[in-house]
């Protein structure tokens, strides 16, 4: 199965690309596609720091960056490690970091993964297979406050409370084991009349907590800005308010010279700025794009500019 172009593809280039013969990290290695568009769109003395800590991911990139060899570096670890995988590959500063937050098209569309509401699997949503915690277990072991917690921080889901009594009481008939069980449930709480599928938040909640999106996101934007260059640019693609509202914020704080409470007539906390926001507003999807990608109509893109 083939990745789709990446979302953005022509904004990410043209926004984190300041050195032709720059090093450049990328995040959220996926399917590759921007990091061949990085290789292709910079010098033969460029070179690109991919990380991603799904092993089927890495195994399908390698493939396609087999011409690439001499300018690639993979490493198979959390993004919120960006910083030893920074080390281990010889470099503490450098030209320019990706971050594409989300789950790619590949995982959601390959059942076997548990991330999807649209096929019969085994609940799982770990993008690390080796991590301990699954969805299974958020869904039959956690009691009905935590779940229904998890859906109202990670999903914004206003029936969050119903849908956990209705889990909590499914499960004591019997446990949970698959992605439809849990979609059927969630239907059966909400109904059917709403525009999207009823179980998107519920899912979109789950798979956060499990793999610690949220945390592991402000956790890397506060290292990659200390990573970069003078001129260096920090380009993140989110797909949701929550995730894009870190960004955001983070972004305003990196800009900000000083912290100090409004009635300090003196600053004193001694915060300097640490760059410029690039983008006022998020940069969205063409139309061109959004007719050809689905995913494009949710992805927002922010871009950070170090100044030392």
């Amino acid at each position: 199965m083939e990745y789709h172009k990446p979302v953005l593809y022509d904004e990410v280039i043209e926004n984190l690309i300041t050195d032709e013969n720059g090093v450049y990290l990328d995040c959220t290695l996926g399917g590759a596609g921007h990091t061949i568009g990085i290789l292709e769109n910079t010098g033969e003395k460029a070179t690109v720091i991919a990380i991603d800590q799904d092993e089927d991911a890495i195994r399908f990139a390698k493939i396609k960056l087999e011409n690439y060899q001499n300018r690639i570096k993979i490493f198979k670890d959390n993004f919120k490690n960006l910083d030893t995988v920074l080390y281990l590959a010889g470099y503490d500063k450098i030209d320019g970091i990706l971050m594409d937050i989300g789950v790619s098209s590949k995982q959601l569309d390959n059942p076997e993964r548990g991330f999807s509401y649209k096929y019969d699997a085994k609940l799982d949503m770990r993008m690390n297979k080796n991590d301990k915690l699954s969805a299974y277990e958020v869904v039959n072991d956690f009691t009905e406050k935590e779940i229904s917690d998890i859906l109202y921080k990670y999903g914004e889901e206003p029936r969050g409370r119903k849908i956990a009594k209705r889990i909590v009481e499914k499960r004591q008939e019997k446990k949970i084991e698959t992605t439809l069980e849990l979609a059927d449930l969630v239907i059966k709480v909400i109904g059917k009349s709403m525009k999207k599928h009823p179980a998107k938040r519920t899912f979109q909640a789950i798979r956060m907590y499990v793999n610690r999106e949220l945390e592991v996101l402000e956790e890397a934007l506060d290292k990659a800005v200390e990573h970069l260059n003078d001129k260096g640019r920090l380009v993140v693609i989110t797909f949701h308010s929550l995730e894009d509202r870190i960004v955001k914020n983070k972004f305003k704080d990196f800009e900000k010279p000083c912290a100090c409470p409004p009635d300090i007539p003196i600053c004193v906390c001694g915060k300097k700025s640490l760059g410029k926001v690039l983008t006022k507003k998020p940069i969205i999807a063409n139309e061109l794009e959004l007719s050809d990608n689905f995913r494009a109509h949710s992805a927002k893109l922010r871009v950070f500019e170090r100044r030392t």
